[in-house]
């Protein structure tokens, strides 16, 4: 029992009646100086709330970048725009840049110079400028009289008018978000680069060491993460991809601490969290765990098996689904985790006492009671009724809209058809072939037929089974009548007819496009029913429920924020950025298991197991660990630490967020929550929830002892005990 353990044991009474508590929110950068400031210098920070965000000076925030729109997070880690995130983040890119003869999925990617650097697929990289609090222009024209469609039309008017004047002249885009359900507008201004390059990726063996396994816990020792590049046209400006153009100059990139982490060390984190629901109702938690999550995990299991047995038998069909398999794994473990760890955690019932505490509240004035009484009944009615169209929504999505790829492919072409109608219009579709043609390079490249069309069989038949008959379109009336039931009958004349079906077939009809192909077509057919199933007969229903929803929670969130005038109220994560701060810590999991706050190289070999695709260990990895061929970033007792957990709040899009030190320096990268707080998009489990990080140090030994690739190291700038210090000494 080492010293550690032995402490614990000894106060683990007061630890029980005092547990270290994560630290709860997600913050805007905007507001850190007025709400956070004299908490997070508590913990250890040490830089001024200006170092972290400004608008005139170069900060923190310059240095954190938005992926795709909201897609994941990165940070600037040198003065020549190169980039770190996720390798889960880049996964795309590597496998879009994959063959069979050059497996940068299982053989990594490393760029010797820089025009080896490989396009990434369509990744942008987003650079905030700044975040303005817009909440008075957009309320002032909006008032309680107004019908929900009324107001949502104004506050989109509005909006509109203040994100072009934000960027009239520049070559900056905006963006007006809705914070605390409506209560509050705040407009972002970015500067958004297209020519993003990939740099380098570790194998996957290294990249998603612990597959699904692995994914969602702790502990890990997963080397989560890629680089890349933005590149920028000689003004340092936002260009088109180019050869000429050369890399970006960010106003500030991180210098990176190879100090290492210890128990308490101070830690932040800045990116683009995705989406959190912490207002969400007891009546939206429970519709979750009845119907949502348990259809799309049987859905997306599904799913998993069919792409699993193909990918196992082809190497060419593995790199095809490689993307797709791993973003439908990842939230279908998720699901899982978030519906068992919701009965757990009983988020229910501590909904439920916060809804009856706001009754109480309410009911004690009646002013208050007139503003905020009816606003859980409306909540709790439009829930009531949603639950009738929930499974018809969830299986289009999952089933269909995310099922066999030639569906949606297909649907894209549904406004072609009046177009090739009318000869005027036909030239405009002749002028637009070759761009239309190169989409089809794209689909086709990670489209295997056989496979699609196992997916088509099975995603229809699960729909048919667990969709009302009423609620079905009317493309099964046509399989059982023409086809007497059978929908591997029609499959099998979907994707031997279809101009979709395959490559060959589609070009050859943008040879010569007619509108009367594309009528007869049933792969267009098959996908134009079924949305059009929803649209007219679901959708608009579903919209009117929504909004007396939207109004309802609106409601109760500003009710809550009165009722508790002595609480600092963050906003839920809408891809905007947001900080967290918190502390390297550990936790006790359940009686008898305690969780240390990092791990080392050594379980890596601990885990290897040979026979087993998710723990394979490159046979280079194993032989540094052997020689101990560790150079600088070996920790102060001549080990690699791998990874390390914090008690900051983060979730889906955070993926690829630098963690940072208490002096502005990059110590990992996020890339993962734990097992035991899946519940935490929905509430927030203090006692027990972590962020998990790959360290930093990790990523530079791989990168400069595994890949050979120190050249890309010595562009960042490494920092030690507080002094700057080079790769070879």
């Amino acid at each position: 029992m080492n010293m550690k353990r032995i402490v614990i044991a000894l106060l683990l009474p007061v630890l029980l009646l005092n547990t270290v508590k994560a630290d709860e929110g997600m913050w805007l950068p905007l507001l850190v100086k007025r709400l956070n400031h004299t908490d997070m210098k508590k913990l250890g920070c040490k830089l001024t709330a200006e170092e972290i965000y400004d608008i005139n000076r170069s900060s923190l925030k310059d240095a954190v970048v938005m992926l795709s729109g909201g897609s994941c997070s990165a940070e600037a880690i040198s003065n020549e725009g190169l980039l770190l995130t996720n390798h889960h983040c880049g996964y795309e890119a590597i496998q879009t840049n994959s063959t069979v003869s050059h497996d940068y999925l299982a053989d990594g990617f490393w760029a010797k110079t820089r025009a080896d650097e490989l396009p990434s697929g369509g990744i942008t990289a987003s650079f905030l400028v700044r975040i303005e609090d817009v909440s008075a222009k957009v309320l002032a024209e909006v008032n309680p009289s107004m019908s929900e469609s009324e107001r949502t039309a104004k506050v989109r008017q509005i909006s509109q008018t203040i994100e072009k004047e934000a960027v009239s002249g520049t070559t900056y885009n905006a963006a007006v978000k809705s914070f605390f359900d409506g209560n509050e507008y705040y407009l972002f201004v970015y500067e958004t680069f297209k020519d993003v390059r990939l740099v380098g990726a570790p194998p996957e063996s290294v990249g998603k060491f612990g597959g699904d396994t692995d994914n969602w816990m702790w502990p890990r020792q997963t080397g989560d993460f890629c680089l890349l590049r933005v590149y920028a046209g000689p003004d340092n400006k936002p260009a088109e991809f180019s050869p000429e153009n050369v890399p970006y100059k960010p106003r500030h990139f991180l210098p990176i601490s190879l100090d290492g982490v210890k128990d308490n060390d101070f830690t932040m984190v800045m990116g683009y969290p995705g989406r959190t629901d912490r207002y969400l109702t007891s009546y939206g938690v429970q519709m979750a765990l009845d119907l949502s999550n348990p259809a799309v995990v049987k859905i997306r299991g599904k799913k998993l098996d069919i792409m699993k047995e193909d990918m196992d038998a082809s190497k060419e069909v593995r790199i095809k689904y490689a993307s797709t398999y791993a973003q439908t794994a990842n939230y279908w473990k998720y699901f899982i985790g978030q519906s068992k760890q919701l009965k757990g955690n009983g988020v229910v019932g501590k909904k439920v006492d916060l809804e009856n505490q706001f009754r109480s509240w309410a009911g004690q004035d009646p002013q208050r009671q007139a503003k905020y009484g009816t606003a859980l009944q409306e909540i709790e009615k439009g829930y009531n009724e949603l639950r009738k169209y929930n499974l018809n929504r969830t299986y289009l999505n999952e089933a269909i809209l995310q099922g066999p790829a030639i569906l949606m492919f297909a649907y894209q072409f549904e406004a072609l058809k009046p177009m090739l109608a009318d000869s005027v219009k036909r030239a405009q579709v002749m002028a637009m072939a070759d761009n239309l043609k190169a989409e089809g390079e794209t689909f086709y490249k990670d489209y295997n037929q056989a496979t699609d069309k196992k997916l088509f069989i099975a995603m229809l038949k699960m729909f048919e089974q667990d969709i009302p008959a009423e609620h079905r379109p009317s493309v099964y009336d046509t399989i059982r009548v023409k086809y007497n039931g059978s929908i591997e009958a029609y499959a099998n004349d979907v994707y031997a007819k279809s101009i979709f079906a395959s490559k060959d077939a589609f070009l050859k009809f943008l040879d010569k496009p007619e509108a009367s192909v594309l009528e007869k077509d049933l792969g267009l057919q098959t996908s134009s029913n079924f949305l059009n199933n929803y649209l007219t007969k679901f959708k608009p229903v579903i919209t009117e429920i929504q909004s007396r929803i939207e109004k309802g929670n609106r409601l109760f969130v500003a009710g809550l924020r009165e009722m508790q005038p002595e609480k600092k109220f963050y906003p839920n994560a809408n891809s905007t950025m947001r900080l967290s701060y918190g502390q390297v810590k550990d936790y006790i999991p359940r009686d008898g298991v305690m969780y240390e706050e990092s791990t080392t190289l050594k379980g890596v070999m601990e885990k290897e197991d040979p026979n087993n695709d998710e723990f394979i260990v490159p046979a280079k990895l194993k032989e540094l660990y052997q020689q101990k061929n560790y150079g600088i970033y070996a920790n102060k007792q001549g080990e690699i630490n791998t990874c390390f957990i914090s008690t900051n709040d983060i979730t889906g899009g955070n993926s690829g967020s630098p963690v940072i030190n208490g002096k502005g320096q990059l110590i990992g990268c996020a890339f993962d929550g734990n097992w035991e707080a899946m519940s935490g998009d929905i509430f927030f489990e203090k006692n027990i929830q972590r962020t998990i990080s790959v360290d930093i140090r990790y990523v530079l030994f791989l990168i400069d002892k595994l890949a050979g690739a120190g050249h890309i190291v010595d562009e960042m700038k490494l920092m030690r005990g507080g002094k700057e210090v080079k790769r070879n000494g």
